[in-house]
């Protein structure tokens, strides 16, 4: 039963270090408008901090704009402030009904940053993959002090190196899709 549970938790592990790299990328700003490139951004709400899409309709009329739609007229001020301070680098035009954010095109310069910041992420995933499967082979070892035979031991440790491939080329997947992506012009 302990070698079912040390592959079960380094699955797990191996699985939300995907799951948060997946996460991270879609924040990364690529070009192409995307509601999700608001959701680090928190409003001033009557005294407490809420995101934008609590506040506003965030829509995307096409691939180059994002429109904000406030629910209540004064929470104009606030989203054009918390957009401006925050560090998307874009400027809000307001025209009294919808705040729209134009996305300019990247340059190629910020096309190799985004793709550098993306791969650095990658590697972060890759790193608590790598954690995931020392802690469980760790394990395994102790546990044939505990009388676990050492052949057990030595089938699950490669069930251990199976399952870290697999979760290395998933990490190597969802960042060569975010880097064709950001180069896509």
């Amino acid at each position: 039963m302990e070698v079912k549970e040390y592959l079960s938790n380094a699955e797990d592990s191996m699985q939300l270090a995907v799951e948060y790299l997946e996460d991270t990328l879609s924040h990364i700003r690529a070009g192409k408008a995307s509601p999700k490139l608001l959701d680090g951004i928190r409003v001033d709400y009557y005294g407490s901090l809420a995101p934008i899409s609590n506040v506003a309709n965030v829509s995307v009329p096409d691939a180059r704009t994002i429109a904000i739609t406030p629910w209540e007229k004064s929470m104009f001020k606030e989203i054009e402030k918390a957009i401006i301070n925050s560090e998307l680098g874009i400027t809000p035009e307001n025209n009294g009904e919808v705040i729209r954010l134009s996305i300019p095109p990247l340059t190629e310069d910020r096309r190799k940053a985004l793709v550098k910041q993306s791969k650095g992420e990658a590697e972060n995933a890759k790193v608590s993959v790598r954690n995931a499967r020392r802690e469980a082979i760790d394990g395994l070892k102790k546990e044939i002090k505990k009388g676990l035979s050492e052949d057990v031991e030595k089938d699950a440790e490669n069930d251990v190196q199976k399952l870290h491939d697999k979760y290395m080329k998933k990490i190597d997947a969802v960042f060569a899709e975010k880097e064709k992506e950001i180069l896509t012009v």
